[in-house]
C-alpha cells in the first residue's frame, strides 16, 4: 500500500488508511486467525462451488468512503467483479459483505465506527465475529442486527444461497470434534 505521508511504516505491518493517516491493523493471533480462516474455507467453498463471485482474507483492501479499510474476511458477488477481473491492488469498491473478527485489544468505539462506516458505504451485510462471547452479530443496517450464538446456525440465502454453517464450528478447537 503507498501512501503520501512522511510517516516510516513498518513494512511487515498492514496498516488501513483512516482520514487520510497510516492506522496500524493489529493482527488478534492465532484464535482471531483460526475462526477467520473457518469463515473463509467454509464460505469459499459455497462461493466457489456456486460461482457466486470473489471470497477474501484479510491483506484484501477496498476503498470504503474516503478510507482504505481491510476487512478480515469479505465477499464480492460474481455481477459487481469486472470483466478483467480482480484489481491488482486495491478494490475501488465496497464489498457485498465485511467480516470483521473482534481481538482483545479492539475498541469498542473504533469497531462500530468500522461497521457503520461499511454499511454507509453500501456493504450489504457487516459481520461482527467476537471469539470471547462466541457470537457473530449480522448488521443489515445500523438498527437491524441479528446475533447468533454458537447454537445457531448461520443461514444467509441474500448473498449465499444455500449457505448453512453451525457458529460452534467457527469456534471448534482444531483437531477436535
Amino acid at each position: 500500500m503507498v501512501l503520501s505521508t512522511e510517516v516510516a511504516l513498518n513494512p511487515d505491518k498492514e496498516y488501513e488508511v483512516v482520514d487520510g493517516q497510516p492506522e496500524e491493523k493489529v493482527m488478534g493471533g492465532a484464535r482471531h486467525s483460526g475462526v477467520g480462516t473457518r469463515l473463509i474455507v467454509r464460505l469459499g467453498l459455497h462461493v466457489e462451488a456456486n460461482q457466486l463471485g470473489g471470497v477474501y482474507g484479510p491483506d484484501a483492501t477496498f476503498k470504503i468512503g474516503r478510507n482504505d479499510r481491510l476487512p478480515d474476511v469479505s465477499f464480492v458477488a460474481a455481477d459487481r467483479i469486472p470483466p478483467e477481473g480482480e484489481p491488482e491492488g486495491i478494490w475501488e469498491i465496497a464489498p457485498d459483505l465485511a467480516v470483521e473478527i473482534i481481538s482483545p485489544n479492539d475498541l469498542y468505539e473504533k469497531v462500530t465506527s468500522k461497521v457503520l462506516e461499511y454499511l454507509a458505504a453500501g456493504v450489504r451485510q457487516v459481520w461482527l465475529i467476537s471469539p470471547e462471547h462466541r457470537t457473530l452479530t449480522i448488521y443489515f443496517s445500523p438498527t437491524q442486527t441479528q446475533i447468533l450464538t454458537e447454537e445457531d446456525e448461520l443461514v444467509c440465502e441474500d448473498l449465499f444461497p444455500g449457505f448453512r454453517c453451525l457458529i460452534r464450528d467457527l469456534f471448534r478447537n482444531p483437531g477436535k470434534s
